[in-house]
């Protein structure tokens, strides 16, 4: 569909208001909200990202097609959270203590809310007693820790390891 393409093709090139309108237009289409985020938005930033990993663009690039995304996403957000899939389960998420990135994470919050879930967003920089504590206090499925930053990612096994003692590895997954 070529209005996806362009959707693609936008996000790309990091233009967050054609993005918009591109998005708004696939809407108003009748196209699936899910479609135009798996084969428009996300399509887009799986080339955004192989084209990172092969050093043809650079943070700044990545940086703007990110932005251009949230444009589109801020459209999709509520006709994907309104799903007909509701009631799958509770997720409780966050970047975890030290980092401050938060792209992938709000993704993934967005498309479990799409997929049906109640998501805890706990945002960034969150320590791991408090994934412990939100865990229990929501009676949650799921913990799902996100990190950019290498450094950050020992945070991870703690909230496993906190998880582990306080006895929720039994009934809680946890996704990274």
């Amino acid at each position: 569909m070529q209005s996806l393409a362009d959707i693609r093709e936008a996000l790309q090139e990091g233009d967050d208001e054609k993005v918009a309108e591109l998005t708004q237009a696939a809407i108003d289409a009748g196209v699936a909200p899910r479609t135009i985020l798996d084969d428009g938005l996300i399509a887009g930033m799986n080339v955004v990202g192989e084209r990172f990993k092969l050093h043809e663009i650079f943070l700044p690039d990545v940086l703007m097609s990110a932005k251009a995304m949230y444009a589109g996403m801020g459209l999709l957000k509520p006709l994907l959270e309104g799903g007909a899939a509701a009631g799958r389960g509770r997720v409780v998420i966050g970047t975890v203590q030290g980092d401050l990135h938060d792209i992938g994470k709000n993704l993934v919050a967005v498309m479990l809310k799409g997929a049906g879930f109640e998501v805890i967003d706990l945002g960034n920089d969150v320590a791991p007693e408090r994934f412990i504590r939100a865990a229990r206090n929501h009676d949650v499925q799921v913990i799902g820790m996100s990190a950019l930053l290498t450094t950050t990612m020992p945070a991870m096994q703690k909230v496993v390891e906190l998880a582990t003692r306080e006895g929720l590895r039994e009934k809680v997954k946890v996704i990274i």
